[in-house]
């Protein structure tokens, strides 16, 4: 637990020196106010976790100056002291949201016992606010798809890690949104006001992607004819997205091993150290545990590299999350257009919902807008998205060359499920009747498959 700051707040100048003495001994950071009014002045120079104060003192009393620090900073932890407590005082202090009630004189090992459980219960607050914020956040206006359990984790672990520095690793198939999860780990930390730098390493050969990162000085490669500034230095405050960190070569993984572990580098051609001031985010879709073991990729720097790790699973495994992001994408196209698309057939849900989606989110978004742009009619339709594996099912359904199967009944119950949960926006009893079962059934099979309601 991060050391804890502590407002003594009491008339009497000893007692504030006597307390203020023995709780920075423990580690406490202590600030010592003689009357309300030097209090409130404090808090707010200073946020504090914790506040110890008197009951009776001249002017206002201990109960008014509680009142008006809780309503500035609701997390604050107050522990009330008096030397006259009756059980109506201590009972009113509580009723005001004090955390507990002391007697003087006071007992030191009794007020360390309390403090720590007045910080450990100001941290689990302060937690659960910070958690309600972040996924409240407006990062998550650009990221409608957290219907499906496993994008609602993916999402808690980035408002849990956004204020962190450690550095991230974003792993997942092509196209599944792992840029898409750096910006929103970048806007949601304390570096939002600054620069986001994204460098894809598997564009750029071995020389350029070196210049690209770390800057080069004047002539430090054929035609460098003046200094470049890196990525590491135009990120400085802020995030470094660093994308197919599986390409990065050998000679380069070394340097970036170096930037990690003594936060500093020289440009190409250069001698000048340079301090790095960015948080790094990584994102591979290649299986670097393989690669370490084959010698293609250092296992020092990918221990650097994964200290936090935020996995996002392919879009064929969370279908909940499909309509919603071709709804998003509707919305987003028919920004502007004087011929906006005013929905989609049942049976253009039904081809989408059965499609496998290869190149994930990319691909349904690119898929969604050629619709879009290409539809006859404001309506979209089957027809209007050539999918592949859908032609093959209808294929199969007509006496076709069967193809070989992919799912598991299971999995396809399940689906099938989804679909007409989907369909129906929710509705059991008529989901239910469509799927031939009683309602207290298709309970059931949603429980079995960790299916939630869709939102109506």
């Amino acid at each position: 637990m991060p050391s804890l700051r502590v407002l003594i707040v009491d008339d009497e100048k000893a007692q504030r020196e006597l307390l203020s003495g023995a709780l920075q001994k423990q580690g406490y950071t202590v600030s010592e106010a003689g009357s309300a009014d030097e209090a409130l002045a404090a808090a707010e120079k200073r946020a504090f976790e914790i506040a110890l104060l008197d009951i009776k003192m001249p002017g206002r009393s201990g109960l008014e100056l509680l009142a008006e620090l809780k309503s500035t900073n609701p997390d604050l932890q107050a522990i009330m002291v008096s030397a006259h407590s009756t059980f109506e005082a201590g009972l009113e202090a509580m009723k005001k949201g004090a955390f507990d009630f002391l007697r003087k004189p006071i007992d030191l090992p009794q007020l360390l016992s309390v403090l720590e459980r007045a910080g450990e219960r100001h941290w689990l607050l302060a937690e659960n606010r910070y958690l309600r914020e972040k996924l409240e956040a407006p990062f998550l206006e650009d990221t409608p798809v957290i219907l499906s359990p496993a994008m609602k984790e993916v999402f808690s672990v980035v408002a849990r890690a956004a204020d962190s520095d450690a550095t991230v690793l974003v792993r997942g198939e092509s196209g599944t949104g792992k840029e898409l999860v750096a910006r929103a780990l970048h806007r949601a930390s304390q570096r939002a006001d600054k620069p986001f730098i994204a460098v894809n390493c598997a564009a750029l050969p071995e020389t350029l992607l070196e210049a690209e990162l770390f800057g080069a000085e004047k002539g430090a490669y054929t035609g460098s004819v003046a200094r470049r500034l890196g990525r590491f230095e135009l990120a400085s405050g802020g995030t470094l997205f660093l994308d197919e960190i599986g390409d990065v070569p050998a000679t380069i993984q070394a340097k970036l091993l170096r930037v990690l572990e003594q936060k500093t580098f020289e440009r190409l051609g250069g001698t000048e150290t340079i301090k790095s001031d960015c948080r790094l985010v990584a994102a591979t879709n290649q299986n670097l545990e393989e690669m370490v073991k084959q010698g293609k990729f250092r296992d020092d720097l990918y221990y650097r590299l994964n200290v936090i790790q935020i996995t996002i699973p392919p879009l064929r495994e969370r279908p909940e999350d499909i309509l919603p992001l071709i709804e998003s994408c509707i919305k987003r196209y028919n920004r502007g257009q004087r011929s906006p698309i005013s929905g989609i057939t049942p049976q253009a849900k039904d081809a989408l919902l059965s499609y496998r989606w290869p190149g994930n989110v990319r691909e349904l978004l690119n898929a969604v807008e050629r619709a879009c742009v290409l539809t006859r009619g404001d309506v979209l339709d089957a027809s209007d998205f050539p999918l592949h594996s859908a032609a093959k099912g209808a294929a199969d359904e007509t006496g076709g060359a069967a193809a070989a199967p992919t799912l598991t009944l299971a999995e396809v119950e399940k689906r099938h499920i989804l679909r007409a949960l989907q369909y129906h926006e929710g509705a059991l009893a008529q989901t239910a009747e469509s799927l031939g079962i009683h309602r207290n059934t298709l309970r059931l099979k949603m429980k079995e498959y960790g299916i939630e309601q869709p939102e109506k």
